[in-house]
């Protein structure tokens, strides 16, 4: 059940109420979720928002690849790539997501694909290729950023043509396909925007639940 009313569901077999799989592997999910986002500033201030997703992604022991601030449907949102490691230790799953904030709630798009058993060719070709020295960097997103997976320019997007059926690159291809046709409920566009966690009191989360109720659905069949 979400605010999302359309997207290209092209090439996806749903699986269950709002999951879908594809041929290569990857996962699509839609969520929606009623209380006050959990980010760490609203899209408006950029930098303190990726520093603060880079950090929260470092304690919780994945790594953050890369954060954006972009738009759904005309409504400020915020894209991530995060890394995590496979439950089982063996390679890692690679998320990307569209999170569209509003002051009392949020709905996110999930791309996923995991690494099968030939896991860190790409790592270790791109390592091969640039150095040691030049392939593990600081975070972008500020100093202090520990913890977690390591950054690396392995993960950036100037090596997914050369690695076209690596998870990393079809997350980021699929994110960036689905984006566009992304349709959000006119009750959901018409809430209150996010003004950040400063600003998640009990009156802002709970303001828009009556209104967001009378607008839940199920997700896109395609």
């Amino acid at each position: 059940m979400t605010p999302i009313t359309g997207m290209d569901l092209t090439g996806f077999t749903e699986q269950e109420p709002g999951v879908w799989t594809d041929e290569q592997g990857l996962v699509l999910s839609v969520h929606f979720f009623d209380l006050v986002p959990d980010l760490p500033a609203p899209p408006a201030e950029a930098d303190r928002l990726r520093h603060g997703l880079a950090l929260s992604v470092a304690r919780a022991g994945a790594g953050l690849i890369e954060a954006s601030v972009g738009e759904v449907d005309a409504l400020p949102a915020v894209r991530q790539l995060v890394k995590v490691r496979r439950p089982d230790g063996h390679g890692q799953v690679f998320l990307g997501s569209w999170t569209v904030p509003r002051a009392g709630c949020s709905t996110v798009v999930k791309v996923q694909a995991g690494e099968g058993p030939m896991s860190g060719v790409r790592e270790a070709v791109i390592l091969n290729q640039v150095g040691p020295e030049r392939y593990f960097m600081p975070h972008p997103y500020g100093p202090g950023i520990a913890g977690g997976l390591p950054y690396h320019v392995g993960d950036h997007e100037q090596w997914d043509a050369g690695f076209p059926d690596h998870p990393l690159t079809l997350v980021r291809a699929a994110l960036r396909r689905l984006t566009p046709g992304i349709t959000l409920h006119p009750v959901f566009k018409a809430l209150p925007a996010f003004g950040g966690p400063a600003a998640g009191g009990p009156a802002a989360a709970s303001a828009p639940a009556p209104a967001a109720r009378r607008w839940l659905r199920r997700a896109p069949r395609g």
